[in-house]
């Protein structure tokens, strides 16, 4: 079972807004001992919001969808949701109760077209306005706004997901390499792959950029208890490659 996201929206897509949901679920899902998968960005196009829906849907994924879910003409995430799952759009009680309670005598049918979801959704409370987004099956769909939806993504990790926290615990650590090109410290990390086969190596080159001195950034990441022979095993081999190399600062 992974994690994605998905951040739907023209507004991003064209510039006029930047997106925060992206560094923000990767901060909640740490902070949980969890991680993102994968992330797309779809704009306000129902056949390619539907037909991504349909593909997330056939996964066994945790999906987050941000966006697109109130009652103006370009938000369309409700019903592309519908015709992907295969169901029909309905009004939910629960949400009725929700929005009825939030706007009394003011309740319109506009309102109310806020809480029609497919048929079978669970409702995500929304604390800030009483507005629920819903959830089908693994898929769980809150509004764009972020001081609505990010506790609203967190109700759901805490409310469903409690039993995946941390369950895979991850190390990290890595070295500043000098004087040697990527092309050289390749092998050696296919080589500490090969030896350690619960990590994965990564690097991250810099050209220079601020002034600094040209670089990689080596580590590796992975099962704890590997991290520290590991990280040795690419000093030792970056000394032999004829590199230097000193602690990253994090």
């Amino acid at each position: 079972m992974g994690i994605g996201a998905l951040i739907i929206g023209d507004e991003i897509l064209r510039g006029k807004r930047q997106d925060k949901h992206f560094a923000k679920l990767i901060e909640i899902l740490a902070a949980r001992g969890l991680r993102l998968d994968w992330a797309h960005y779809v704009g306000d196009d129902p056949a390619l919001i539907t037909a991504t829906l349909k593909r997330t849907f056939a996964s066994d994924d945790v999906v987050f969808s941000f966006g697109g879910i109130g009652a103006t003409p370009d938000d369309h995430t409700r019903a592309c949701a519908a015709v992907a799952a295969g169901v029909e759009l309905a009004l939910h009680p629960e949400a009725e109760a929700e929005i009825r309670a939030r706007w009394g005598a003011e309740t319109s049918a506009l309102r109310l077209n806020m809480g029609v979801f497919p048929r079978g959704s669970i409702i995500i409370p929304n604390a800030y306005n009483r507005v629920p987004g819903f959830s089908l099956g693994h898929h769980h769909f809150v509004p764009g706004f972020p001081v609505m939806a990010w506790p609203m993504v967190e109700w759901v990790l805490d409310k469903r997901y409690a039993q995946l926290f941390n369950a895979k615990p991850e190390g990290e650590a890595s070295i500043m390499v000098y004087q040697l090109p990527e092309s050289a410290v390749t092998p050696l990390m296919i080589e500490v792959e090969a030896r350690y086969p619960g990590l994965k190596t990564f690097s991250l080159p810099s050209v220079g950029e601020g002034g600094e001195r040209r670089h990689i950034e080596l580590g590796v990441r992975g099962a704890p208890a590997q991290v520290p022979g590991a990280i040795e095993d690419l000093k030792r081999g970056v000394a032999a490659l004829g590199g230097t190399w000193e602690p990253a600062v994090k």
